[in-house]
């Protein structure tokens, strides 16, 4: 994890200079993946991992043990645009950072959508930060721009046996009123 540390790092550095008005040249997608080292994810996009606490021990949940929390960062971009609706078991927190907003769609289980954008202009109603409960299915969107970074945080910590990739058809019937976002964000 030493390369997350250094990650974490030089994006807060990043950061710094944006607030201080210090804005060097905007980096390219390209420039994005290869700096933060960023593969691609199973539900669109590309993530790395940037954190999990080795040094504590593990949190016990009905899966099994888990670690406290992990962390990614995830990006989005004009060639690979969406994430697919998908469900985690445990709770996120998204936190935006740079490029263009980042769309959200979220089916909670009673039946209701939620939606919500990342994004810097707070005056447009776009948001920093959106947490999303565990259990909630939840696309994202890059609707144009050539990518959107966002990292997240995840408690208990993220386990691929915790996330289920949304089945069409199983989402068709359990939210028949919200058709046409299940359609627009699942693969099959």
């Amino acid at each position: 994890m030493k390369r997350g540390v250094a990650t974490a790092m030089a994006c807060a550095a990043a950061a710094a200079a944006v607030s201080a008005g210090e804005v060097g040249p905007v980096p390219d997608k390209t420039a994005i993946i290869e700096t933060l080292g960023l593969e691609p994810h199973i539900e669109g996009g590309y993530f790395v991992r940037t954190f999990q606490p080795d040094h504590r021990a593990k949190v016990d949940t009905p899966a099994g043990p888990r670690y406290t929390m992990t962390a990614i960062h995830y990006l989005l971009t004009d060639d690979s645009p969406i994430g697919h609706l998908h469900r985690n078991q445990s709770d996120i927190v998204h936190f935006f950072h740079m490029g263009s907003p980042v769309h959200y769609y979220l089916l909670y289980p009673d039946g209701r959508l939620e939606t919500a954008v990342l994004g810097q202009d707070l005056a447009a109603g776009q948001r920093l930060q959106l947490t999303v409960p565990g259990g909630v299915w939840k696309a994202s969107h890059l609707p144009e721009g050539a990518y959107g970074l966002i990292s997240e945080a995840v408690a208990p910590g993220f386990d691929y046996a915790d996330m289920a990739l949304a089945e069409r058809a199983a989402l068709l019937e359990a939210f028949p009123q919200h058709a046409g976002v299940v359609r627009r964000f699942t693969r099959d």
